[in-house]
């Protein structure tokens, strides 16, 4: 856990929020548009210090949650840690990726008052953190052996092969008789069911030393994870089934799998990302990072929490040839060889927003203070 810190309240005195639109990363634009939006927050105290968050893949939705509603609730609060800060939107209409944004934003403030990484205040433990890619379905089986060696001759410790029925057995064999060492895990998306087809392919990956067979059900239908997890061997990981710590609960109470995908929007922050953390590896779960497309802000934030003592799994990173074009921070989150420095000389997330780039990038801005 973070270390213990001297009684004092930080009263938040302004909000700083930013549309700005990104170019699509190339492998992700097919049939998407060619740019995404993400909202940029930034969380005031009255000394001036600040720290910063974010939504991405944000819609108007969510814009209006934030300025409406979050950001006037967070003015003018009062909290002595960031632990606390989710009090000030308790009351409201729940948005994760808002409350996220806003937690990680305290968070890092927290953190830059008192001159210590990120890492440090959520009680991570690691230098550096083992990085991951996710590859999606692809064209044909010689295709995705192409991509695999891509991301291997690019250092990736582990590649997770998005999975559907009719593209999975297959797929998994190809790669693990290319790379018969290579750490390799499968999501299924939800994209499966308790049909004889569906499970005869679930149990055929049981073969190849897969280091988890993520959410192949609906979110909703723990019960199936449940009699997955007991008939395999390989761990049955959840994603979306545990998108809250009463979720989670939940599932670790049916034996719904004994692997997590700890995604912090999901979650909705830091907050409740560290203390699901908590309760996993508590339970004898095997824990990872994943990502929601983050920019390098919202990147840094999962490398910190990351360098937790239980999330011993690859972090998730964007695969080689998919990143933004501008990265927003500074320096810029890369994984070099397959590993991810955690930033350890620098207060916070450990990287400075490029205010210029991101100025440029905006196409909407909003602030709220103690005078508006």
């Amino acid at each position: 856990m973070a270390r213990t810190e001297p009684t004092t309240l930080t009263r938040v005195a302004a909000v700083e929020m930013r549309l700005v639109r990104l170019p699509r990363p190339r492998q992700r634009s097919g049939g998407c548009g060619r740019f995404v939006r993400h909202i940029l927050v930034r969380v005031r105290d009255d000394a001036g210090t600040s720290g910063w968050g974010e939504i991405p893949d944000a819609d108007d939705s969510l814009w209006e949650a934030l300025v409406t509603a979050y950001a006037p609730a967070l003015v003018g609060y009062r909290w002595q840690r960031p632990t606390e800060a989710a009090t000030a939107w308790r009351s409201l209409a729940y948005r994760p990726a808002v409350a996220a944004a806003l937690d990680t934003a305290c968070w890092d403030l927290w953190s830059r008052q008192r001159g210590t990484p990120l890492a440090h205040a959520l009680g991570g433990v690691r230098t550096a953190v083992a990085t991951g890619v996710t590859l999606g379905p692809q064209p044909s089986v010689e295709s995705l052996i192409r991509e695999v060696n891509r991301q291997v001759s690019a250092g990736h410790k582990r590649i997770r092969l998005a999975i559907a029925p009719g593209w999975d057995v297959e797929a998994v064999r190809a790669v693990h008789e290319t790379y018969p060492f290579l750490v390799l895990q499968v999501d299924g998306g939800g994209r499966y069911t308790e049909s004889p087809e569906d499970l005869a392919a679930l149990r055929a990956l049981d073969d190849y030393g897969l280091l988890a067979v993520e959410q192949p059900f609906p979110a909703d239908d723990l019960a199936a994870h449940a009699r997955l997890s007991r008939a395999l061997r390989t761990p049955v990981a959840l994603d979306d089934s545990a998108d809250s710590l009463e979720r989670l609960d939940e599932a670790i109470r049916l034996g719904a799998g004994s692997a997590l995908n700890l995604r912090i929007v999901r979650m909705g922050g830091l907050t409740p990302a560290r203390r699901a953390h908590d309760r996993a590896v508590d339970a004898g779960w095997q824990v990872w990072c994943g990502s929601d497309h983050e920019s390098g802000l919202g990147r840094a934030a999962v490398v910190a929490l990351a360098s937790l003592p239980g999330a011993a799994l690859p972090c998730e990173m964007p695969p080689a040839g998919e990143r933004f074009a501008h990265d927003l921070v500074l320096p810029a989150v890369r994984a070099h060889d397959g590993v991810a420095a955690v930033p350890l000389t620098r207060p916070g997330l450990g990287h400075e927003v490029d205010e210029r780039t991101v100025e440029a990038l905006t196409v909407r801005s909003a602030s709220l203070g103690l005078l508006d």
